[in-house]
């Protein structure tokens, strides 16, 4: 399965949005299947955006989120406008040619100093 960048920012604003339970829960991201989403889980949590469960099984992959971490909330407040997420897309993908979480880190505080300097 791809990796997509607008799927992983959709999993950290649900996550986002769960209680403060340290429990797992289900989220939903319309337009992604549930092993869509269970996987950009996992791939949130091996990043370190989020601490989640995994419940995998013979019969296929599960993963569920359970809460945001520091690096989590630090991030997504970075890309939470979706002018900024755009913006620092375009950026890295014009830049590199291709879209990862470094590079996109790379290019915020530009496209941020360009967005505060007019």
């Amino acid at each position: 399965m791809k990796r997509d960048m607008n799927l992983i920012r959709a999993v950290l604003i649900e996550t986002e949005k769960l209680p403060d339970d340290d429990a797992m829960h289900d989220i939903a991201v319309q337009g992604f299947t549930e092993a869509e989403i269970s996987n950009h889980v996992r791939l949130s949590d091996e990043a370190g955006f989020i601490d989640a469960e995994d419940l995998t099984t013979l019969s296929g992959v599960c993963w569920k989120p359970k809460r945001l971490t520091y690096e989590g909330h630090e991030f997504l407040d970075s890309i939470r406008s979706d002018t900024v997420w755009e913006k620092a897309k375009a950026l890295t993908l014009k830049s590199t040619g291709t879209l990862t979480i470094e590079g996109l880190k790379i290019a915020l505080p530009h496209v941020l100093k360009s967005l505060i300097g007019g």
